[in-house]
Order: structure tokens, then sequence, then C-alpha cells
């Protein structure tokens, strides 16, 4: 029953899938192309298949509805196709539908997305052909923590997070590292996040002696902390995760604050022919753009040698240096990336750039 309950959506994904370019490296593309996921799917679909028309491979593109019925529906289909590579899958529930079946027919998937811990641990554990492009968690805190031994070691620093999970973790990770190098904040606080003002933790920064202040909480919180220690004049210098990336309101962020975060990929020197090549197709390279072009590259690249040396294509993938549209990438033994793309950066005018001087 549950062969024929999802055949109507694997005949939906056959349906929608078209093959357009010359016989090379058959190379699945998964990604929503309708619902609320859309956007960022049409990201991924115009990265890749952009990237595969110029390797003059073949791109299969497949609707992911995001469930886990979708995820099994679309395994069958990129069997069906011959894929020798599936990349995409903006969402777990695809994955963890589509992986076994994947693992019996050798086809190697690359999340562009997908950050799940839990998923990883048990795609090892099965066997399940997993890789993932996308920066774990843990990256973010080795990046952050490196900066901090490197440029805060010598100043009274404080940590301070919005009691959320994530930002409870990530600020709990730093202290830890930073307590086994010997470096002990002098302040460490919970804040109440979504505040109008923040003049009561600003004077407890100072009244404390923080010069240095790390923040785990949502880019808002952090522009309004910047403002009021501003405004206060207490020079603090402050410093987010990931999640400053993000809209430049209410409060709109001052110069200087930094942020521990993923790079606008299409900024990297090593993008910089590819899209300028996209710009001239017209097309965007924004979002999932670049890592799904980076994604049909390695796809192409493992697949081509695995032919050459008569081995699976998962196999290739692992150890080899891939040279792609967003630099050097290599997956390791746990098929998570060896290369951590966080940077340190600042913002300033309108956007965030890479610090490349010592930032007071």
């Amino acid at each position: 029953m549950n062969v024929l309950r999802r055949l109507p959506l694997l005949f939906a994904l056959l349906s929608a899938a078209g093959s357009s370019y010359a016989a090379g490296i058959q190379i699945g593309v998964v990604a929503p192309q309708d619902g609320n996921f859309a956007t960022l799917g049409a990201q991924i679909t115009a990265g890749a298949n952009f990237q595969i028309q110029a390797q003059k491979d073949t791109a299969t593109v497949f609707n992911e509805p995001c469930t886990e019925d979708g995820g099994r529906a679309a395994a069958e289909a990129l069997i069906a196709a011959k894929a020798q590579v599936a990349i995409g899958f903006l969402c777990t529930e695809t994955l963890e539908g589509a992986l076994p079946r994947l693992k019996e027919a050798g086809i190697p998937a690359i999340t562009v997305s997908v950050r799940s811990r839990i998923l990883m641990e048990d795609a090892l554990k099965n066997g399940w052909p997993l890789f993932r492009l996308a920066s774990v968690d843990s990256a973010e805190a080795a990046m952050a923590i490196s900066t901090i031994l490197k440029s805060w070691a010598g100043e009274p620093m404080a940590l301070i997070d919005d009691g959320t999970i994530h930002g409870r973790e990530l600020v709990g990770a730093i202290r830890s590292a930073l307590e086994e190098k010997g470096l002990k904040p002098v302040f460490t606080d919970t804040y109440r996040p979504g505040q109008d003002q923040q003049i009561a933790l600003v004077r407890r920064l100072k009244k404390a002696g923080a010069t240095r202040v790390f923040v785990g909480g949502d880019r808002s919180d952090v522009a309004v902390i910047a403002r009021d220690a501003k405004n206060e004049n207490i020079p603090l210098t402050i410093m987010g995760g990931d999640a400053m990336r993000a809209a430049d309101q209410p409060v709109p962020l001052l110069e200087g604050v930094q942020a521990i975060a993923l790079p606008d990929f299409a900024s990297l020197p090593a993008a910089q022919s590819t899209v300028q090549a996209m710009r001239a197709a017209g097309i965007e390279p924004d979002g999932y753009t670049l890592p799904a072009a980076a994604a049909a590259q390695i796809a192409s690249q493992a697949a081509e040698s695995a032919k050459t040396e008569n081995k699976p294509v998962a196999d290739k993938l692992v150890g080899t240096a891939f040279q792609t549209a967003i630099g050097q990438i290599t997956f390791g033994q746990n098929h998570e990336l060896t290369e951590n793309f966080y940077q340190r950066l600042e913002w300033r005018g309108n956007t965030f750039v890479p610090v490349t001087t010592q930032s007071n």
C-alpha cells in the first residue's frame, strides 16, 4: 500500500523532471519548485543548471516537497533517471526519506542546506551516502573561539546570550574553550531579548570593566546593545554570530559591529569568474546559487574520477580536494567539510565585509 500511495507523487516528480543537456555525468537536482521554499529552490536550480550546462553534463530537476514520502519518491525518480550524483536537498525530511534507497542504488547526495547533526550521525551509522556542503553549527563556534583567542586574549571580555538554545549553546562552547586556555570572562549573563533598550545591561558591562563582548543573540538585540553603549559613552567592541546576517531593522546596526558569519559567497575571490558569467547570463548569484554550482562541480569531478578508476562515486568524494566556484572543498571521513567558511566580518556602510586589520 505504501508503494501504491507514493506512485502519484513519483509520477509527478518524473513528469516535472527535464534533461536538457548533452550526455555527460548524470546529475539529479532536488529542490523545491513551489510552496514556501520555492525562492530558495529556484536559487539551487539556477546555480546547478548553470554549472551543469557549462560542464556539458546532464541535469534532471526534481521537485522537493520536503516530506519523507517526497524523499522516497525523489529517490525512485533519481534511480529511474540514472543519476550518478544528487545535489540540492533543502530539507531534512527529504533526506530522511531518500537516503536508504539512494544507498541501495549507490547514488551519493550532496546537501547545500541541511545542518542536522542527528541526520549525519544516522547517515554515518547506516552507511547512507550523505555529504554536507553546508557548514555545521560547531564551525561557527570554532571560528569565534579562534578569533577571540587571536584578537581578544589580552582584553577584558564578556560573554552574553539571549537564552535561546542556539545562543546559549554557542556562548557555552566559546566559554568552555576559553576557560580551557585559562581565559575567564569578566562578565557573563543571559539577557532578555526583544527589548527596546538595554541600558541596564551596558552599564553592568561597564561596571565589570568589559571592553569586548560576544553576543549569542539576534541582530536586532545586538543593534540595541551597540546603540545604547554608544549613547552611554561606553566603549565596547561587540561581536555576534551568524544570526547577524538578518534585516537591518528596526534599529540600524552601528558601523564597526562585528560578526562571526558566513560570507556573501559572491564576494569571494574564487567566485568572481563564475559570478561574472552568471550575471552575463541574467542570473544573480545570491543565496544558494553559488553553493549549488559548487555542488555540481564536485559531483562532476567525483563521478569522472570514479569512472576512470572504476570506483564508487562516494569513495571519490572523501578526501579529494575539489576546486569550485566558492573555493576549495574537501569532505572528511565524517562526510563534513574540512574547510571552515565562517569569517570575522565587520559592518561597514550597508554590508558586512571581512576584517582585514585590527579593529577596536
